[in-house]
């Protein structure tokens, strides 16, 4: 009798998320050294991107790994990384893309694509005979 009406009441097994499809989702974390001043590119018309390089160390020999990032970042975002400079310690969250062609003399080639979604700066270079305030700004050195 009690196993009859168990049975009825035992819930049918049903999705808890999301109905939609699932989206192909490749993303990636770096945090590494600017390699370069960030430059600003036209893409088309007049739509840009902001470029850079960001360089890893890892292993006893400290061998580095070099990673090309875009970012599509615009207004005072965009005037901020563009003020970035070389050395700087970033931390770079990415959508990541495999992109394959073929090279001028017909070679297979692969490229890993990463278009910034955030970053943050986590400590800038240090410059000689150059002082930083909290902000940022640089203070000149008082003589005397």
């Amino acid at each position: 009798m009690f196993a009859r009406t168990f049975r009825a009441a035992a819930p049918t097994a049903t999705r808890a998320f999301s109905t939609t499809p699932r989206a192909s989702l490749a993303r990636m974390s770096i945090v590494g050294r600017l390699g370069v001043a960030p430059e600003e590119v036209t893409v088309s018309g007049d739509r840009t991107l902001v470029r850079y390089v960001i360089g890893t160390s890892y292993g006893k020999d400290q061998k580095t790994s070099w990673f090309r990032v875009a970012s599509f970042v615009e207004g005072k975002q965009k005037d901020y990384l563009m003020s970035v400079p070389k050395g700087s310690l970033l931390y770079v969250d990415a959508d990541a893309r495999m992109e394959s062609y073929t090279d001028n003399e017909g070679n297979k080639r692969s490229n890993l694509s990463l278009i910034a979604r955030n970053f943050d700066v986590i400590s800038k270079p240090k410059n000689d005979g150059v002082d930083v305030n909290e902000e940022g700004l640089v203070q000149e050195h008082a003589s005397g």
